[in-house]
C-alpha cells in the first residue's frame, strides 16, 4: 500500500458527497446564504438602512434616499480533521466510504458551528462570531425570550428567518408548555421534533452547544439573509498509510507498524455576518 491514493478505493464524488453532508449537518450552513469564494478572499457589500419611497406629484421632483454601504472582507480560514481507519476496512471500498460519509461531515460541521456561536476562538479577524451578541435564557418563561429575541432582531433592523439549536435547546423547547400543560412548539408528543418556532425554519447541530457558568449556549436565533459563507474548493482528501500522527499527550500512532491508515480531510471557508440582528439562546 505504499503508492496509496484515494482514486484506488474511494469514489469519484467523495468530496463533493461529504461538502454536502457538511451542509447539511451544519445548521449555520443550512441557514446563511453561500457565496462563491476565490482562495485570495472576497468583498461582501455591507448595506445599513433601508431606502425610502415617497409620492410624487407627476412632474415633482424624486426623493432620493440613501443608504450606508460599506464591506466586509469574506476570508477563507482551514478547518481539518484526520480520522484513522484499519487496513482492512480500506479493502472495503463501501464500508470506507460509509464510515468517511457518516463521520467526517459532522466533525467539521461540529466544529465550525461551534465557531459562529463563540464556543471556540475565531480563526482571524476576518470570521465574525456571535459570541458578543445579545443572549437570551429561553430556560424560564421559554416563549416570552423568544419573542423578546424576535423583538431585539427586529429593533436592529433584522427580520427572523431562522432558529439553530443545539440538542440541549431542542429539550428546552419540548418541555415549554402553556397554561393548560399543552407543548407549545411541537405539534403531538409521538413527531418530538420543533421544526418552526414563531413561524420561523428551525435547523438543529450538535456544534451549537457551549457550557459556561453564567448559562450554557442552546442556539442562535436571527436574520439569516445577512450571514453568508463560503468554502474554497469543497473539501480536499489526502490518504496516507506511510505517517506517523501526533494523537496529543505526548502519544504517537506509526500508521504503517499497527496496520492503518489516515484520510486527512480539510476545507476552506469563511463566515461574516452582521451580529447585530442575531441573538444567542442560553439556559
Amino acid at each position: 500500500m505504499a503508492d496509496l491514493n484515494r482514486s484506488a478505493f474511494l469514489p469519484a464524488q467523495i468530496s463533493k458527497d461529504i461538502i454536502q453532508q457538511t451542509q447539511t449537518a451544519s445548521a449555520v450552513m443550512a441557514l446563511a446564504r453561500q457565496v462563491s469564494l476565490p482562495g485570495t478572499g472576497v468583498a461582501i457589500p455591507v448595506i445599513t438602512g433601508d431606502p425610502t419611497a415617497e409620492w410624487v406629484a407627476e412632474t415633482g421632483k424624486k426623493p432620493v434616499s440613501n443608504s450606508e454601504v460599506s464591506s466586509k472582507l469574506l476570508r477563507p480560514y482551514k478547518i481539518a480533521v484526520i480520522e484513522t481507519v484499519s487496513k482492512e476496512l480500506v479493502r472495503d471500498a463501501d464500508a470506507l466510504y460509509a464510515a468517511l460519509a457518516q463521520r467526517l461531515p459532522n466533525a467539521l460541521a461540529k466544529a465550525f458551528d461551534n465557531t459562529v456561536i463563540g464556543g471556540t476562538a475565531a480563526p482571524g479577524s476576518d470570521f465574525d462570531t456571535f459570541a458578543t451578541a445579545t443572549a437570551q435564557d429561553i430556560s424560564t418563561g421559554t416563549y416570552a425570550a423568544l419573542v423578546a429575541a424576535d423583538g431585539d432582531v427586529t429593533a436592529h433592523g433584522g427580520i427572523v428567518n431562522g432558529f439553530a439549536i443545539a440538542p440541549q435547546g431542542r429539550s428546552i423547547l419540548l418541555g415549554a408548555v402553556d397554561g393548560d400543560g399543552r407543548p407549545l412548539f411541537i405539534n403531538n408528543a409521538a413527531e418530538g421534533a420543533v421544526p418552526v418556532i414563531l413561524g420561523a425554519k428551525t435547523v438543529m447541530s450538535k456544534g451549537l452547544y457551549k457550557a459556561d457558568a453564567s448559562g450554557n449556549i442552546v442556539g442562535v436565533v436571527g436574520d439569516w439573509s445577512q450571514a453568508v459563507y463560503g468554502t474554497v474548493e469543497g473539501i480536499q482528501i489526502s490518504v496516507s498509510d506511510q505517517a506517523t500522527l501526533d494523537i496529543g499527550g505526548g502519544n504517537t500512532i506509526n500508521l504503517w507498524q499497527q496496520n492503518m491508515v489516515a484520510i486527512r480531510a480539510e476545507m476552506e471557508i469563511g463566515f461574516r455576518a452582521n451580529t447585530d440582528v442575531f441573538n444567542l439562546l442560553t439556559d
